[in-house]
């Protein structure tokens, strides 16, 4: 039985436009984010196989297909859920929606909404051949930080939680955008679902068992 699943989205294809449109929501989802979860189960087998038969010569790049697939399917599975239609998303959070907690903890750790805005535009659409700019929970400072992280798994602190996740990869807007991934990752702007990366932030904050202690 596959260890993981690829979730259902959390609404229709059509929900994002004209941000995403609902081509490149269909085969995001269903093709791309569907052969990370493969990837990962498939690895999985492929390791179990190795520990029966203690043959462990490919055992560096089964590590590490692991972590990439288990990655992607992680990250994806957060920007479903980060996104939601125009009209109910973007904007910054605002203590009047309830996301008080949130707006101060941008402010705090980056000086400001527009400050911490200019830093994870920058961080997703510099990235280097693919990758993501990630918003993440850092529990040692207790502080928001933005992650450059290339691939899926590469360059990340190693206790921080991802919050807020914009895919910089072309699959997820070469169709639409073309090569221009500054416009692409402005228009993500009007479908961050707040509420969505509050809930996290709370929960990500309110960890008693997180593994790394602070000195």
């Amino acid at each position: 039985m596959p260890v993981y699943t690829l979730p259902e989205l959390p609404y229709d294809y059509s929900a994002l436009a004209p941000v995403i449109s609902p081509e490149i929501i269909e085969l995001h989802h269903d093709k791309h984010h569907a052969a990370y979860v493969k990837g990962a189960n498939d690895t999985l087998e492929q390791l179990a196989e190795a520990r029966d038969k203690e043959q462990w010569g490919a055992i560096n790049g089964l590590e590490k297909s692991l972590a990439f697939h288990l990655s992607g399917h992680i990250l994806h599975s957060i920007y479903w859920q980060n996104m939601t239609g125009p009209k109910e998303g973007g904007g910054e959070p605002l203590e009047k929606d309830g996301l008080g907690e949130l707006a101060d903890a941008i402010a705090e750790s980056f000086g400001s909404f527009q400050k911490f805005k200019a830093q994870m535009s920058k961080a997703a659409a510099t990235t280097q051949g693919s990758g993501w700019g990630v918003l993440a929970y850092e529990p040692l400072s207790g502080r928001l930080i933005v992650e450059q992280v290339y691939d899926h798994q590469g360059n990340v602190g190693q206790g921080s939680t991802p919050i807020l996740v914009f895919d910089a990869w072309e699959h997820a807007f070469y169709l639409q955008y073309k090569n221009q991934k500054v416009d692409f990752i402005e228009a993500m702007w009007k479908v961050v679902d707040w509420q969505d990366v509050a809930k996290r932030y709370a929960a990500a904050k309110s960890r008693t068992d997180v593994l790394l202690l602070a000195p």
